[in-house]
This record gives structure tokens, C-alpha cells and sequence, in this order.
């Protein structure tokens, strides 16, 4: 019997003052039986750093044709992709083929740098990439925050993100590529 996957209800407060977002979302994430709190927290993280009305999470970890999270306008076309993870460089390049801005939030110590070493001049002349890393420590205290009914707030500004929900902790975004 196959497991099933977890439900999260976030009630999330977003400050952005970078972008000048300001908005509540009521939101539920399903958490894949083989997905880590840290990852579903990556993914809510991408979420408050990419805030929209129409942004939505994608089906989950096991469909490989879906981004962790994607905005799409009105005709279906795809906007923004989000991947979280260390996805592979055919993966990233078809996505930036196939959307207007493609963003990869990577995570996870020596794996994420061993991952961006690789990479780095593959992705170097593709234009609507913009790569972030997160700090290992930075996660894996994010993680700590997950529970199946969360109540946070998260304040953006300068590029840093303040999460306050049953503790509180700062996390500052790396960016190694920003899309031009």
C-alpha cells in the first residue's frame, strides 16, 4: 500500500518591503511521504521570497514535469518556475525554454556547492536563470518551524528573510546567478 501524502495548513503573513508585497495566504502544502520538513520548508520559503496571487505549488517531488512552484498568466503560459533542491541541468534548461524567469533555490552543505561548481558555466550565458543558495544551518533551523498547522509571519527586506512563527531566525539568500 502506497503512503499518502502529509497535509500542511500554513497561515503565512508576508512583509516584503524589497518588493512591496504585503499580503496573508491561507495556504495548504501536501508534504510527499519521501519529502523532508526541510524541503517542504524550502518550498514555502520560495513562496514567501516569490509571493503572487497566482503562484502555486506544483503536484510534488515525484512528477518531474512540474516545478516545486510556478506562476502562470492568464493563457497558461508559464511565468515563473520554481525548482528547490539540486535539479539537473537538462531539467533547468528545459524549464528556462519553457518560462519567462526560472529561479533554483539550492540547499543542502557540500552537495548544493559541489552542485553549483558543476553547473556554474553551463549556466552562465542563460539569461533568465537566477540561482540562489540557502545556508545548511539556515534550513535545517527552518525545518525546526514545521508543523501541520503553522502560523508565520515573514518579514523581506535588504534580501534577507526574518521568519517569526513558534521561534524565530534570519536567513540570507546567496545569489549566485541573477537573471538578466
Amino acid at each position: 500500500m502506497a503512503l499518502s501524502s502529509t497535509i500542511y495548513k500554513v497561515d503565512l503573513q508576508i512583509s516584503n518591503m524589497d518588493s512591496h508585497y504585503y499580503q496573508q495566504h491561507k495556504l495548504t502544502i501536501a508534504k510527499h511521504p519521501s519529502e523532508t520538513d526541510e524541503r517542504l520548508m524550502v518550498r514555502l520559503l520560495a513562496f514567501a521570497l516569490y509571493a503572487h496571487e497566482q503562484l502555486c505549488f506544483g503536484k510534488g517531488i515525484s512528477n518531474e514535469y512540474e516545478p516545486a512552484l510556478w506562476l502562470k498568466d492568464l493563457t497558461g503560459a508559464i511565468d515563473l518556475w520554481i525548482d528547490v533542491g539540486l535539479p539537473d541541468e537538462r531539467r533547468v534548461r528545459k524549464a528556462c525554454g519553457r518560462s519567462k524567469q526560472v529561479v533554483v533555490i539550492s540547499y543542502g552543505a557540500h552537495n548544493a556547492q559541489r552542485w553549483w561548481t558543476q553547473n556554474q558555466e553551463n549556466f552562465s550565458n542563460v539569461t533568465n536563470l537566477t540561482i540562489i543558495q540557502l545556508a545548511p544551518n539556515s534550513t535545517k533551523e527552518l525545518a525546526t518551524l514545521a508543523d501541520r498547522n503553522m502560523n508565520l509571519i515573514c518579514n523581506i527586506e535588504d534580501e534577507q528573510l526574518y521568519f517569526v512563527g513558534a521561534s524565530s531566525l534570519s536567513i540570507e539568500p546567496v545569489y549566485l546567478l541573477k537573471a538578466k
